[in-house]
């Protein structure tokens, strides 16, 4: 008997779908970032986002790092989804809560949920499909839009392990990275090369930017110029533009 869905062209319904499963991973993670700040064992959480085009593997990146997998016929993420991984920095306990979710343009009308939140990014390339290098202006341009602050970012070229495919060099992904005063490294999910570092580098330098902004408040408010309750903002514009000389040149390939 037919109903309202059959009715309904198959990309719409996929497309309705991934938006409640969107918002419903919001709405979970959300409640799962309030009961874990309440664990007195746990100093600092952290979003940070995979984003790039379809099936560079940010999938099997997150896999590798957070489970140590790799899954040669992984399909296209549909909605969202996210794992937490800890990490001990100057001994305190660090969790990072990374989401991935679909490269594919018709699931792209929920990035401002996507992005909500996010400290950290990691935009990824394919390095045997240049399209996908080429996407990577568009996809920093929408992070700087959706986002709440500024990011820090990594520029990820995945897939270091296919060699005789390349299309995109070791220099113009560095290039890219140092023109936009990004993170580069290369890195392949298969042969888990390079993989804990994209993750990890975005994670330090987050914690050492949070670090300095509470010792500057600490002195300020120790001074009587900053009151009780004053919002610390994790990375300003002014910082990120002194920031990015140190981190242009700034590589890592396989």
């Amino acid at each position: 008997m037919p109903t309202i869905f059959s009715k309904i062209p198959s990309f719409l319904l996929l497309h309705f779908i991934f938006i409640y499963l969107t918002h419903l991973a919001s709405f979970l993670g959300g409640l799962n970032m309030a009961y874990m700040e309440e664990e007195q064992n746990e100093d600092y959480l952290f979003k940070i986002v995979l984003i790039g085009d379809s099936a560079v593997g940010k999938s099997n990146l997150l896999a590798r790092f957070a489970r140590d997998e790799f899954y040669p016929n992984s399909k296209s993420t549909i909605g969202v989804e996210f794992q937490t991984q800890k990490m001990n920095i100057s001994g305190k306990e660090v969790k990072a809560q990374i989401w991935d979710t679909a490269g594919q343009e018709r699931f792209r009308a929920v990035t401002s949920a996507y992005y909500r939140g996010a400290v950290g990014a990691l935009v990824v390339y394919d390095i045997s499909r240049r399209q996908t290098f080429e996407s990577i202006s568009r996809w920093l341009n929408e992070l700087q839009t959706h986002s709440d602050m500024n990011v820090v970012t990594t520029l990820v070229g995945n897939k270091s392990d296919l060699k005789d495919a390349r299309e995109v060099t070791t220099a113009e992904g560095k290039a890219l990275a140092e023109a936009h005063g990004l993170f580069f490294i290369e890195t392949s999910a298969l042969a888990s090369s390079n993989v804990a570092a994209a993750f990890e580098t975005v994670v330090r330098e987050i914690f050492s930017i949070l670090s300095r902004k509470v010792m500057q408040s600490q002195e300020l408010k120790h001074k009587g110029w900053l009151a009780n309750g004053k919002t610390v903002v994790l990375q300003s514009s002014e910082k990120q533009e002194a920031d990015g000389e140190s981190k242009r040149g700034w590589c890592c390939s396989q």
